[in-house]
């Protein structure tokens, strides 16, 4: 009864954690200004009056529609769309036997077998056809469209196995305990609308927004500032009562374990 205990004291504790980091990306929205391309421009002609160029760093909000880089838009690798960003996934789920008390058991398990996220940059662009660069820096945009969830049953061929033109490798002699590969992608396609809030500055000359050098949040999101508040408002309070019930569970348990 103890060990139960023990889990619900360190749920409370991650949930209490997750909780003050929702609090501050909610604060940060709620402080930080949603900026116009030339208001941000304005401002790093301020900074190089006084500071000298390169040296230019706000936080900021930046809204506008995904635009490919100078040199042209993404191919995800899975279903070959046009993109500015994409990451995927591909989990090999298998069986293994394990024997506990004389008896044989078959368990399902899943592990990682390739993964990958995009780093190329790319910009925002606002209705007048100004942009300003983004720099991804591998974090996951919140609210992407999926454009790949599938499963694909192991067919038991030596050679590995190939789903949308991407070619996995056999899996070393454990081919006949592979159930089959589950493929996953997300993209970000030219033209979808973008709410960011990062850091802007212009270490290698245009405005890039990107993640803050120090403290401070980087929201990649296809939903408004709105809605991400609204999200973050309920989650909050989710895991508020998470943290309170399992403390308090978390206690009754340990002690009733400890003195039974």
């Amino acid at each position: 009864m103890w060990i139960v205990g023990a889990v619900l004291l360190v749920v409370a504790v991650a949930a209490f954690f997750y909780m003050k980091h929702t609090r501050s990306e909610l604060h940060a929205m709620i402080g930080t200004e949603t900026l116009s391309i030339p208001q941000l421009e304005e401002y790093r002609r301020a900074s190089d009056e006084v500071g000298g160029k390169g040296s230019f760093r706000k936080t900021a909000e930046v809204v506008g529609a995904a635009h490919p880089s100078p040199q042209g838009p993404l191919t995800a690798e899975l279903s070959k769309t046009e993109c500015v960003w994409y990451r995927y996934r591909i989990d090999r789920q298998y069986e293994v036997i394990e024997y506990r008390d004389g008896k044989r058991y078959r368990r399902k398990r899943t592990e990682r077998v390739a993964e990958h996220t995009s780093s190329q940059g790319y910009a925002v662009i606002d209705e007048a056809g100004r942009t300003i660069g983004v720099d991804p820096n591998g974090t996951n945009p919140d609210g992407v469209e999926q454009t790949v969830s599938r499963f694909e049953p192991h067919r038991g061929n030596s050679g590995g196995v190939e789903l949308f033109g991407f070619k996995l490798p056999a899996m070393l002699g454990r081919g006949d305990s592979t159930i089959g590969y589950d493929y996953k992608e997300w993209v970000i396609r030219p033209g979808q609308r973008l709410y960011i809030l990062g850091e802007v500055h212009d270490r290698i000359g245009p405005l890039v927004i990107g993640k803050p050098s120090q403290d401070g949040h980087f929201i990649i999101s296809t939903r408004t500032e709105e809605e991400l508040r609204e999200s973050r408002v309920k989650r909050h309070k989710l895991l508020a009562i998470t943290v309170i019930a399992s403390f308090g569970l978390g206690l009754v348990f340990l002690v009733a374990g400890l003195f039974s």
